[in-house]
């Protein structure tokens, strides 16, 4: 039996019986979602154990007060957007309680006073508030900036003495606001900030190594023409203090945090970084990270490297699953532009269609929108190349006028570039070409699209496939979650088929293949890498999948869509599709 001193949280929920009795089945399936999603990554995050779930609530033990009092507060901040969508009777409400004191540990369970005490304290507790113990606000004076009203004593059932209550709830924090400094509105497109990191390691002099992260992924991040990004000395105002997420987000005006920490052990790191959607509290990404402090300067930009190709794509997906689950007329022009993406990454006529027209419509309601213009004109320059578009030069020329004007719109837009880079490759203008590709990555090097790109340039515009070889491999590196990442995939393995290196070109075909809407071109150069390799019959297997998806696929179909493509790139490609089987 061991005794320690702890914060213990106890949490259940607001009429439980009823919500059984109205709907056991979706009353349940809330409550999973709730603590898959919110209570247990909150309690996980601010460093909470959970030592038991009950079937209507649940009991968790923390070190530190102030990281139970923080937790509890967030995840009823959270609380009412989560079940908004429900009719007022089947909404689930939390009461929380938070007692400070010793507790027994036995057999991973936890008793004792302080246990009770806690237990009982949510019991007063106002829905979606949190009740404290005098003890627990004690430790938090100086610590915690938080609206607690004094309730007084309070006689808890089975607990011998009265005891001193404090309670929070949403409406206190708002009352608390001061009226001339509301919220700040949102930026018309992905909000966030980075918190510092935190500096666990108990050595101030790791304290630089940590501030150093958080303001390289800041710098990062800010590359990103998509993304609003907190600035450092705003962001940097927290340190040192108790992290209330909803809190931060409502004074700094962002959807989206980064936070994470730093913690040392002899010669080796381990960092964490996380992304919130503040909004709701939930989890989108967490990862840990490992290094050896040898080239601490290294290392640094290695994580952030790793943070950053995270979490950009990260909020893309979230993104667009936001726009695409709001009403059509209520769409402004980033979510037209985000509802259009969720279309092109989908390779098919109707898709592709679609996408073009929302790009269009995003163009129309903000003509000053630098990545619709250059969504808009890849959509195009793609549909070319697919077999979409009934008029092929009208489309080419549509996509260089839509990326010359996005470039002259936003110089530092790096898919504009990127787009403009293309149209280059397609009118045969190859130096110019790379030399587009090569801004958007010195724009931001953290660009996946533009290493594809460059490397497209070099493989589809010049025929140096060698040359290409290493842009692919960046593209790969840092778009772990990108959904175009089988066109890296793919042109890897072409490139890979001309070096020679047929079952490496094998593996990564495959790769793309697999990936789920890719359309008919990883099944054309998984035939011609199978049939470089002597493998016939599995690459005549492979034409038919890519006649399946592609009706019209043959070698003049390729011809006539591959506009300005480096004759010696056709040549080797037409060769090998002709080994495949594939008719003229």
């Amino acid at each position: 039996m061991e005794r320690r001193l702890a914060a213990i949280l106890a949490a259940d929920v607001v009429g439980y019986s009823r919500l059984i009795g109205a709907d056991e089945a979706g009353t349940l399936a809330m409550l999973r979602s709730l603590r898959k999603d919110l209570v247990e990554p909150t309690l996980k995050r601010h460093h909470g154990r959970v030592v038991k779930l009950m079937g209507d609530g649940l009991l968790a033990e923390f070190a530190s007060v102030v990281n139970a009092v923080t937790a509890a507060v967030e995840i009823q901040e959270a609380m009412p957007e989560r079940s908004a969508h429900l009719a007022d009777d089947r909404r689930i409400a939390l009461r929380i309680g938070v007692n400070t004191g010793d507790i027994v540990v036995e057999d991973g369970d936890i008793f004792g006073d302080g246990v009770n005490i806690a237990a009982r304290l949510q019991e007063v507790a106002n829905p979606n508030g949190v009740a404290i113990s005098e003890g627990a606000h004690r430790e938090l004076r100086g610590k915690l900036d938080l609206p607690f009203e004094d309730a007084g004593e309070k006689s808890l059932k089975n607990i011998a003495e009265p005891v001193r209550t404090w309670l929070w709830s949403s409406e206190n924090a708002r009352g608390d606001l001061p009226t001339s400094d509301p919220p700040l509105a949102l930026p018309d497109k992905p909000s966030i900030a980075v918190l510092p990191f935190e500096n666990m390691s108990g050595d101030p002099e790791q304290e630089y190594f940590a501030d150093g992260i958080a303001e390289d992924v800041i710098t990062a991040l800010s590359r990103f023409r998509s993304l609003f990004v907190i600035a450092r000395n705003s962001s940097f105002t927290y340190k040192g203090r108790a992290v209330n997420i909803p809190l931060i987000a409502r004074e700094l005006g962002v959807r989206y945090v980064v936070e994470g920490s730093v913690r040392k052990a002899g010669n080796s790191v381990r960092i964490t970084a996380q992304l919130i959607d503040a909004a709701n509290g939930s989890h989108l990404w967490a990862d840990r990270f490992d290094g050896k402090l040898d080239d601490i300067f290294d290392l640094q930009d290695q994580i952030t490297e790793q943070i950053v190709v995270a979490v950009e794509p990260e909020i893309g997906t979230h993104e667009r699953e936001r726009a695409r689950r709001k009403p059509p007329e209520s769409l402004d022009a980033w979510e037209l532009l985000q509802r259009g993406l969720s279309h092109f990454y989908r390779v098919n006529k109707t898709d592709r269609t679609e996408a073009i027209r929302l790009f269009r419509e995003a163009t129309a309601l903000d003509p000053g929108f630098a990545a619709a213009h250059a969504h808009l004109a890849y959509a195009l320059s793609s549909s070319v190349l697919l077999g979409y578009a009934e008029d092929m030069a009208k489309a080419l020329a549509s996509a260089r006028a839509a990326a010359q004007h996005s470039v002259s719109l936003d110089p530092n837009e790096p898919m504009a570039h990127f787009a403009l880079g293309r149209a280059n490759i397609y009118s045969g203008e190859v130096e110019m070409g790379i030399g587009e590709m090569r801004t958007a990555i010195t724009i931001n090097p953290n660009f996946a699209r533009g290493h594809y790109g460059l490397g497209w340039a070099y493989h589809r515009g010049a025929g140096q496939a060698e040359q290409a070889l290493p842009h692919y491999d960046t593209a790969l590196r840092l778009s772990p979650r990108d959904p175009l990442r089988w066109r890296s995939l793919m042109q890897k393995g072409s490139v890979l088929r001309v070096l020679g290196r047929h079952d490496e070109a094998i593996a990564h075909c495959r790769q793309a293949c697999q990936i789920p809407d890719s359309g008919f071109q990883p099944h054309m150069h998984l035939a011609a890498a199978l049939a470089e390799a002597g493998q016939k019959s599995e690459a005549q297997g492979a034409v038919e999948k890519a006649m399946q998806l592609q009706p019209a696929f043959s070698i003049g179909f390729v011809r006539n869509r591959y506009v300005g493509a480096n004759e010696t790139f056709l040549a080797s490609l037409f060769d090998s599709l002709r080994k495949a089987g594939l008719p003229e």
